[in-house]
């Protein structure tokens, strides 16, 4: 038999030593999809090639009567003797019994967990570099009150001036303003504040202002309680880092405000509300003492809420959106007398007590504000206080003192908790809410009493409203 010319393509019917002359000459038969020439040295190594002539070192041997082939790379990639040796260890495997690609799968599966453990340690690395003051602005955008469509405003800018930075010119007189009291907490890592972090910052702040310090805590325990409900800060968070039921050794105690009028005061009170210049603030302060409304609630009263009518008005709420309370005769009559504010666009002020009105003689700046009602009623309440000589009474101690002239006129409890909306205290209330006419008649009842402490003569059918009357904004 005549040997094969160097020029003629390899026997792909026989084992062959393999070469790279040999490899270059390899051509795939026609009719083919591919075909493979065997090494020689029997360790199931072949070469693989196309009919478009791409060539590849291929192992192939059987495992349980089972054929196993898988490809070890490009010829151009891998040399002769590199494919010999891997086509030898996958060989050894198999005579172990062990399938190459179950050891492929291992590899990629470890090499996967590897790579996802990577990742979740930079994750991690991430999350516990995450400050305060990044998560702050989230907390300011969506951690309302539940039940609540927003925060209330006043609370919210309380939240704000609290984290401020501080630096920025002050808008009355020289100088910059103070950082807030959670200002020092705003660079710390979210994870890592713990109740010695929050001792010694609060420790700290309650040098300047203790109080104001005290409440900076219960506003940061709501930050945190509010981060234990989210998924992504829930892991790096302590909530229980600011309880003040954690820090009592360091925060001061809890005292029961009590502060109220007592009957024997009204009179000189009523008076010192008299000779305040501005009636929108007098009227508020009478409302507040009359219906034991709360400070928002009834600076939020707009005249399309009060129906005159039928003796009631529609007011914000703490608990529900709004309530609807009596309206009783003096307070209606008082109320009739305000004037109507033109604002300077030609628009009627929708606010029963404006402020953006300013009395002759009055600090201007005292009565306006942004929202076109009263704002800020605590100054006012101090010039009642000092013309009538009396001590502080707070402007939410006017509402205990409409829950104690209620008792005393002897109206029910349940009366007046649903009038000042109060949840029920008890199950027994809690069935039997009263109508609004009902409500009415104790109401009543309890204005005439503190007119009558007050020496106010009060006639409700001698009553008549001194008129409607338009005032400009100044």
């Amino acid at each position: 038999m005549a040997r094969p010319r160097n020029s003629d393509a390899p026997d792909l019917t026989k084992p062959c030593n393999l070469t790279a002359g040999t490899i270059e000459r390899l051509t795939c038969p026609p009719g083919k999809a591919q075909a493979f020439l065997r090494d020689a040295e029997g360790n199931g190594l072949r070469v693989r090639v196309t009919p478009k002539g791409a060539k590849s070192f291929v192992f192939e041997q059987s495992l349980k009567n089972k054929t196993i082939r898988r490809t070890i790379g490009d010829v151009r990639a891998w040399s002769i003797e590199e494919a010999r040796a891997e086509a030898k260890r996958l060989s050894l495997l198999l005579d172990a019994g062990t399938d190459p690609r179950e050891v492929d799968k291992e590899a990629e599966a470890e090499k996967a967990r590897k790579a996802a453990e990577a990742e979740a340690a930079l994750a991690a690395a991430a999350a516990l570099a995450v400050t305060v003051g990044e998560v702050w602005p989230v907390y300011m955008a969506n951690g309302k009150p539940k039940r609540k469509a927003a925060w209330k405003p006043r609370y919210r800018a309380d939240l704000m001036k609290a984290a401020a930075p501080g630096g920025e010119p002050l808008k009355r007189g020289k100088g910059v303003t103070k950082p807030g009291h959670l200002a020092a907490l705003m660079p710390l890592p979210l994870a890592g504040i713990d109740q010695d972090t929050i001792r010694d910052w609060y420790m700290s702040e309650a040098k300047r202002a203790p109080i104001q310090a005290a409440r900076a805590v219960a506003m940061f325990s709501g930050f945190l309680s509010w981060c234990a409900t989210r998924k992504e800060y829930r892991a790096l968070v302590n909530k229980e880092a600011a309880r003040a039921s954690e820090l009592g050794d360091v925060l001061p105690a809890s005292k029961p405000r009590t502060d109220a009028l007592e009957a024997e005061q009204l009179a000189a009170w009523f008076a010192g509300t008299g000779k305040l210049r501005n009636r929108h603030a007098a009227a508020y302060l009478v409302a507040l003492l009359m219906t034991g409304a709360r400070r928002e609630e009834m600076a939020g009263l707009r005249w399309e809420d009060v129906d005159f009518q039928n003796r009631r008005m529609t007011i914000a709420d703490k608990v529900d959106a709004t309530r609807i309370i009596p309206l009783a005769p003096y307070l209606a009559s008082l109320l009739e007398s305000l004037p109507r504010v033109v604002l300077a666009d030609g628009k009627q002020n929708p606010f029963v007590f404006a402020s953006a009105v300013t009395q002759k003689g009055e600090n201007k700046g005292r009565s306006r504000s942004a929202s076109g009602r009263i704002a800020e009623p605590r100054a006012y309440h101090a010039d009642v206080l000092t013309e009538a000589g009396l001590p502080h009474v707070s402007i939410h101690g006017l509402r205990r003192s409409f829950a104690l002239m209620g008792e005393a006129a002897g109206a029910p409890a349940g009366a007046i908790a649903q009038i000042m909306g109060h949840r029920p205290s008890a199950i027994s209330e809690r069935y039997k809410p009263r109508p609004i006419g009902v409500l009415g008649e104790y109401l009543t009842r309890v204005e005439a009493f503190i007119l009558e402490k007050a020496g106010i003569a009060f006639e409700a059918a001698a009553a008549k409203p001194m008129g409607l009357r338009l005032v400009s904004a100044a």
